[in-house]
């Protein structure tokens, strides 16, 4: 059944069903459960939909906001609405240190990223702070959006002194394995998490709605000597990471 076809009003509006924002809210609702309206599609404009069911714009518009106040229905500045992704959620211990890749590589899944900033840069205070760097120094770095079978799990910022990475562009996939071609790969990491709320630009590239639930994630690696060697800042999606640790009776 077409998406213009299944929210025609004769099938399900009632003139005693209450508001007509709630039963075209029902309604879409149930094209989702349905699969007539899939994760990731777009929903059809609101003149459209308000031109399929005879209900004015306004009434759409609440519709609408109200499945995305849900999670239901994402909506993004200058392209529309879209029906939310469905992103199975991966467990992580927090007991190994490996990278992005390796994890997605051990768990089956094709691991993907897209770059959004790449090269050396004048290092921020963070940077400066977590690596030892002076403000005359430049850093490597590389943010990525991270995949995992097409679906956007994290935002990735690495910064690494340039001794240790003095060629960001020899980068191709994992960080860590172009770390242990010359003998830098971490050995060893501290890492902090944090809850937020995702702000416009964080949700529009993890492809949630604005304020949905994540997890901000620094880690500060180092290499056998002790040195560090990596500063990383993360974001995952609320919704797609459970992160696991394993504790044990202490003998004190």
């Amino acid at each position: 059944m077409s998406v213009s076809a299944f929210l025609k009003p004769a099938d399900w509006f009632r003139d005693d069903g209450g508001p007509r924002y709630v039963q075209l809210r029902q309604r879409l609702s149930d094209g989702v459960s349905q699969g007539i309206l899939s994760p990731g599609s777009p929903l059809p404009p609101e003149r459209e939909i308000a031109s399929i069911t005879d209900f004015s714009r306004v009434t759409v518009r609440k519709a609408i906001q109200s499945l995305a106040e849900d999670g239901i229905i994402v909506q993004r500045q200058g392209s529309g609405s879209f029906i939310a992704s469905k992103t199975e959620q991966i467990e992580q211990k927090l007991s190994r240190l490996t990278s992005f890749s390796e994890d997605m590589e051990r768990r089956g899944k094709v691991s993907t990223s897209q770059w959004l900033e790449r090269g050396l840069f004048l290092p921020s205070p963070d940077e400066m702070t977590s690596l030892g760097l002076s403000s005359e120094d430049s850093v490597a770095r590389i943010v990525r959006l991270r995949r995992a079978d097409g679906a956007p799990i994290a935002i990735e910022r690495a910064s690494l002194p340039t001794d240790i990475l003095p060629n960001p562009l020899a980068v191709q996939t994992s960080l860590y394995e172009t770390l242990e071609q010359d003998g830098h790969r971490p050995v060893r990491a501290l890492q902090k998490i944090s809850a937020i709320n995702l702000a416009e630009a964080e949700a529009a590239l993890l492809e949630v709605a604005t304020g949905d639930a994540g997890l901000r994630i620094e880690r500060t690696s180092y290499l056998a000597s002790g040195r560090v060697a990596e500063f990383t800042q993360s974001i995952y999606r609320g919704d797609a990471y459970n992160f696991v640790a394993e504790l044990r009776l202490s003998k004190e």
